[in-house]
């Protein structure tokens, strides 16, 4: 029995469909709701740190980083669209981590470099066998 669990088996498809899944939702949903959420509509520090990062229309790519992380989170976790969404959700975190914490020490830029990776991941994987891509599409 202890074999068994431990035991790496290299054709766990449906293992590895319902991991990917489990993943897909927990970080669409902790996107959508943690992060998301609280910056629509965006409010004024938002919009003045989107300002002195040097973005034009300020307010615009304001409402496009909330709008990426909360529903673009929503929309990976459903598996819709994954893989655009997945590329807006990874650009914010990239800006997230490299510039409005680019100084800041690692513990702080943590966060955004975590789900900027998992993004990736969704970025390239798509959205897996449960996801609505894949019954809308018949691909993931």
């Amino acid at each position: 029995m202890l074999k068994k669990i431990l035991a790496s088996n290299p054709d766990k498809t449906l293992s590895d469909e319902i991991a990917l899944t489990v993943f897909r939702v927990t970080i669409g949903l902790f996107m959508a709701f943690g992060h998301g959420l609280g910056k629509l509509p965006p409010g004024e520090g938002l919009i003045n740190g989107v300002t002195a990062m040097g973005f034009p229309a300020p307010v615009l790519f304001a409402w496009m980083a909330g709008l990426a992380e909360f529903a673009g989170g929503l929309l990976v976790a459903l598996g819709l669209l994954t893989r655009i969404n997945s590329f807006f959700a990874a650009f914010t975190m990239f800006v997230a981590g490299f510039i409005v914490h680019g100084a800041d020490p690692f513990g702080t830029k943590e966060l955004s470099l975590l789900y900027l990776v998992a993004f990736l991941v969704f970025m390239i994987r798509g959205g897996g066998r449960y996801s609505l891509d894949h019954l809308i599409f018949k691909k993931a």
